[in-house]
């Protein structure tokens, strides 16, 4: 299939700029992938949607102030570094920098904020214009100072800096386990009366981690889909998250993901004897796309995602190409508000 059979024109005062004025106060379109129906409903009322026994499966990664804004030395001109992930060594981070160009191997950087006071320096060019950088503070925790003075790397559609408030609206209120750079948005509607609701109406819930990676905003520069690589992703399944989804499957319930991140890890857990789900801790590079044959999720809660994008493309495999396009026109006739902090669609 060609990535352009999966693009469509949105309006772009329809791209969230700014999360809901209170969280969970969401719209919510549901698709039926075996019949293409629509509905337009509340998040709130998600309970009503579901049934007893179904197991809704979230991400519990936690966002970190991965954009570090500072200057250069000697010299003074402003500098960005936006930390990917951290590597073997201690202090060392795979980055982008900013201003790529000037920022040669041995450059040094700077990075202050308040009482804190990180020192940087670029060790060596990667591919895709990505650095080895390391960091180090004289005084304190390497940690403790980039949450201090970091910022909350908003994605680059909402144009606008970060505020205090997107610490804590850019972030789902189950989030644990610290290792991303974009949150798992579908998971942001969730309140906790939301998931008190789910609990009586007797949705279980399991916790996965996946941490998101700067893939999540590379865009599918490729022709043909199935040529694509997506960028690895750290994913951990627990015992107990295995056995929950054992369970689910021996009897014969329903696996829904809270988001692309939950169904990217879920179709890449290994199947052991029984066709049973081992509890695993891997990277994975699975870009699920239509012909996808699912093994685990039967069910989906996510945002509406950009076009040609490989999220799209995840989601288009389980609703159905034409069925999804076709739910994203109506969205876009009924105003719905798309990305991060837009709105959100149930696919069952």
């Amino acid at each position: 299939m060609h990535i352009a059979d999966f693009d469509f024109p949105l309006p772009p005062e329809l791209i969230a700029q700014e999360p809901p004025v209170e969280r969970g106060r969401s719209r919510l379109l549901v698709l039926d992938r075996t019949s293409g129906a629509i509905a337009d409903r509340q998040f709130y009322e998600l309970p009503e949607l579901m049934q007893r026994g179904d197991l809704l499966v979230v991400n519990n990664t936690r966002v970190f102030p991965a954009r570090l804004l500072g200057r250069r030395l000697p010299g003074g001109g402003a500098a960005e570094c936006l930390l990917l992930r951290p590597l073997e060594s201690e202090g060392v981070w795979e980055a982008l920098v900013h201003p790529g160009q000037r920022l040669k191997d041995g450059s040094r950087l700077e990075f202050r904020g308040g009482e804190h006071l990180i020192h940087g320096e670029v060790l060596d060019r990667r591919f895709h214009g990505r650095r080895h950088v390391r960091l180090w503070v004289e005084r304190g925790n390497l940690t403790d100072a980039i949450d201090a003075i970091g910022h909350v790397p908003l994605p680059p559609y909402i144009k606008r800096p970060d505020v205090v408030t997107d610490r804590e609206r850019y972030q789902t209120i189950y989030a644990q386990q610290r290792g991303s750079i974009a949150a798992p948005t579908a998971g942001l509607h969730f309140t906790p009366r939301l998931l008190a609701a789910l609990d009586a109406h007797g949705v279980e819930r399991a916790e996965i981690t996946l941490h998101v990676g700067y893939g999540t905003f590379q865009p599918v520069r490729v022709e043909h889909i199935e040529d694509h690589r997506v960028e690895e992703e750290h994913y951990e399944v627990s015992p107990a998250a295995a056995a929950a989804i054992n369970r689910a499957r021996t009897n014969g319930r329903r696996v829904i993901a809270v988001g692309t991140t939950t169904t990217r890890t879920l179709e890449s857990l290994p199947v052991g004897p029984g066709g049973h789900v081992e509890a695993t801790t891997a990277s994975t590079d699975l870009c699920v796309c239509p012909g996808h044959q699912f093994r685990i999720v039967s069910g989906l809660v996510t945002n509406f995602h950009l076009p040609q994008s490989s999220l799209l493309l995840l989601v288009s495999a389980l609703g159905g190409r034409e069925k999804v396009l076709a739910a994203y026109r109506h969205a876009i006739e009924e105003r719905y508000r798309f990305y991060s902090y837009g709105d959100a669609m149930l696919i069952l």
